[in-house]
């Protein structure tokens, strides 16, 4: 389902499931807009002939992950959790399952975690937004890493236990919640689009990669007023 106002430009699907560490998905800087079309043509199939080997027993990329070293929560509500803590938590356990390669996440951001306190901490207001359906807000933070990076997470209450159910770095241009759905919107090459990952609650364990599409970009506007305007194009 769309979430922004704007034509958006969809693409072929390039990666599926629930993304955790590094994006995962294949890079979409190299897309170009042609144009406006009037008619809209079937996608071209590529080396329909090469499929992937099946996962190796124990890999399990979409199992959501319990965050250690985190107080039970018996409310089962993420509001009864200290998001700086649980993000904190999350980040030095993913560093030691990585053995600090930055696979599950950005080494940067460990370091900058490690010993900060409270607004010290380069952690997003955290939001709290029921993605599952259940009534109950699951938590939304991202860890701003260097000005332009930034490690987005999502973190929601299973058998009492905190759990994470998105892992994603990114170049957050923008990231919109509605209906369920999580688009985390990230800049492409050319100026007048972004790419926009749509996530959902797969129903049972985590949330999954539901739509990768393009969108018109949209800056802030300046002066007074409040919303965005379209960003302006890129010259040919």
């Amino acid at each position: 389902m769309p979430l922004s106002a704007g034509r958006r430009v969809r693409v072929a699907a390039l990666c599926a499931g629930v993304v955790f560490g590094v994006g995962g998905c294949a890079d979409v800087e190299g897309l170009r807009s042609q144009g406006r079309l009037d008619e809209v043509t079937a996608p071209l199939s590529l080396w329909q002939d090469r499929t992937p080997a099946p996962a190796a027993p124990g890999q399990h990329p979409g199992r959501p992950a319990v965050v250690p070293g985190v107080a039970a929560v018996p409310s089962g509500d993420m509001r009864d959790a200290d998001p700086l803590a649980v993000v904190k938590a999350d980040v030095a356990a993913a560093a030691g399952q990585d053995g600090g390669s930055g696979r599950l996440v950005d080494q940067r951001a460990v370091r900058l975690l490690a010993d900060c306190a409270g607004e010290a901490c380069p952690v997003r207001e955290p939001v709290l937004h029921d993605l599952t359906g259940d009534g109950k807000g699951e938590l939304i933070v991202a860890v701003d890493v260097d000005g332009r990076t930034s490690e987005l997470r999502v973190y929601t209450v299973a058998g009492q236990r905190v759990t994470r159910v998105l892992a994603r770095r990114a170049v957050l241009e923008g990231v919109e919640v509605a209906a369920g759905h999580l688009a985390v919107r990230e800049p492409t090459s050319n100026p007048a689009y972004v790419s926009v990952s749509d996530y959902v609650w797969d129903g049972k364990r985590a949330m999954a990669l539901d739509d990768l599409s393009l969108d018109e970009c949209r800056a802030p506007r300046t002066g007074t007023g409040t919303g965005h305007e379209p960003c302006p194009r890129a010259v040919p």
